[in-house]
């Protein structure tokens, strides 16, 4: 059996890997989100692979993934809860597409976005396309509150690292393969920083060619953005601007996307 947490080759793999992190959505809603995207991505033609990793849920979500499991789902169990940034990172290091993605498992964006996403990759081969909620083409209907932590994270976020992207945090993404072999080793966020992360990485290598694309957020109930939410994005993002912009280190060195104490480990399909 090969280790789930090691890079493989993307050399003969499929033109689009997409990963959806999970913690607790509710089986029902984490199905909807992968037959959803699934469907969008063939309905774009596109050969795919969907790599769905549980970040130590425990409401059943994963357990249901066995359920009369699709070929092209691989499903990756992480014991403890350690972040959406640290499942990614899993998810990244067993993808092979030619381009790498994530979409979020709550169904707050509509999974029928991937195919635009999929088109302007095709015809424009950026290096990463990214949701935004700031898009004028967007809808985006959610609490007023919610709208303004939005609104006040984006402002930091071009105050301190002069990003020429809107919107860092909407959860949907696609980052070309060669690009994502370059950054993959150099992320380390464990939380929704890594969203950031990303863009700052990706800045610091070179890869500028950005496409935001608009989006459409269904506010799902019992979605909501906590304070101490807020405070650890914002402890995180400083944490990234100091080893960006403070302390002027060189790349990270590369890492194992999961440590061996939460050694992922497939879900068992059925015979």
């Amino acid at each position: 059996m090969t280790d789930p947490s090691e890079p493989t080759a993307r050399s003969a793999g499929p033109e689009v890997s997409l990963v959806v992190p999970f913690f607790n959505p509710g089986p029902s809603v984490l199905r909807d989100t992968l037959a959803r995207s699934a469907a969008a991505l063939e309905a774009a033609g596109a050969t795919f692979e969907v790599i769905a990793v549980s970040d130590g849920s425990t409401d059943g979500s994963a357990e249901a993934l066995t359920e009369d499991p699709a070929g092209w789902l691989q499903a990756v169990v992480l014991p403890d809860n350690r972040g959406k940034g640290h499942a990614l990172r899993v998810g990244f290091a067993r993808a092979r597409g030619a381009y790498v993605g994530f979409i979020d498992a709550d169904g707050e964006i509509p999974p029928e976005v991937l195919g635009e996403f999929v088109r302007v990759a095709r015809a424009e081969h950026p290096d990463l396309i990214s949701g935004s909620k700031r898009h004028p083409e967007s809808e985006a209907r959610y609490p007023a509150v919610r709208r303004l932590y939005s609104r006040g994270y984006q402002r930091l976020v071009r105050l301190l690292f002069d990003l020429d992207v809107v919107d860092t945090q909407t959860g949907v993404k696609l980052v070309s393969g060669p690009v994502m072999a370059v950054l993959l080793p150099r992320l380390t966020e464990d939380r929704y920083a890594l969203d950031l992360e990303l863009f700052v990485r990706a800045h610091q290598a070179g890869f500028d060619r950005v496409v935001e694309l608009p989006v459409r957020i269904e506010k799902r109930a019992g979605s909501t953005v906590s304070l101490r939410s807020v405070r650890s994005i914002l402890v995180d993002t400083l944490r990234i601007f100091w080893r960006a912009r403070v302390r002027r280190r060189g790349p990270a060195p590369p890492r194992p996307a999961a440590t061996p104490r939460d050694e992922p480990q497939s879900v068992p399909r059925k015979p």
